[in-house]
């Protein structure tokens, strides 16, 4: 599976060439120390003086790595499918050996990142549901409205329970129940297990 930079990283990582292979290992330690710490205005700002170039030429080129290397760890590309993404770039074959070596060196830590970043989603816990109808009112004597009133109870990691209160009219819970029904279907194709399998 090929990496398929945009027009936006592709110009980024054109200042790349312009550095000597040590600056790139250097600008994929900091891409790394970003990913774990935040950004730092001020590294930009000693390497963009060290190497005289633009401020924000250094940055762009650091993104443009940190991009790089965060998107193949994400996608577990192999190194001879990370050699090929970033031949299509251009670069000398020096330099894609810096970058499969910086990409091989640093997959496995850019992983453990990402998943510390990801966010905790609750899951479901339980379901309660009640059937209200409304017979009728002052004005309408003669008249049903069901109402599904359900709590949602949902659990997080750290073991705390939360709840949401829902309320709709049955013909909406049925739409729903369909469109949920036509998800699950959908995971079970081989295309959506391929795209699992890729993401996990």
């Amino acid at each position: 599976m090929l990496l398929v930079l945009s027009d936006e990283y592709r110009e980024h990582l054109v200042f790349l060439p312009k550095v000597e292979p040590a600056v790139v290992v250097e600008f994929g330690r900091i891409a790394v120390e970003f990913l774990k710490r935040g950004i730092n205005p001020k590294i930009y700002e000693g390497a963009a003086r060290k190497l005289n170039f633009p401020m924000e030429t250094v940055q762009h080129g650091v993104e443009g790595l940190m991009f790089l290397l965060t998107e193949s760890s994400k996608l577990m590309i192999s190194e001879l499918d990370f050699q090929d993404s970033v031949l299509v770039l251009g670069f000398s074959k020096e330099l894609n050996q810096v970058l499969l070596q910086l990409y091989v060196d640093n997959r496995k830590e850019i992983r453990s990142i990402l998943t510390q970043l990801a966010p905790c989603l609750p899951s479901y816990h339980n379901l309660e549901w009640r059937l209200d109808v409304q017979l009728a009112r002052r004005s309408l004597r003669q008249q049903v409205v069901p109402m599904v009133t359900m709590r949602l109870l949902l659990a997080t990691d750290g073991g705390n329970n939360t709840s949401r209160v829902l309320q709709t009219d049955p013909s909406t819970l049925l739409h729903l129940i369909a469109t949920l029904e036509t998800a699950l279907a959908a995971m079970k194709t081989n295309h959506a297990r391929r795209i699992l399998r890729n993401i996990k």
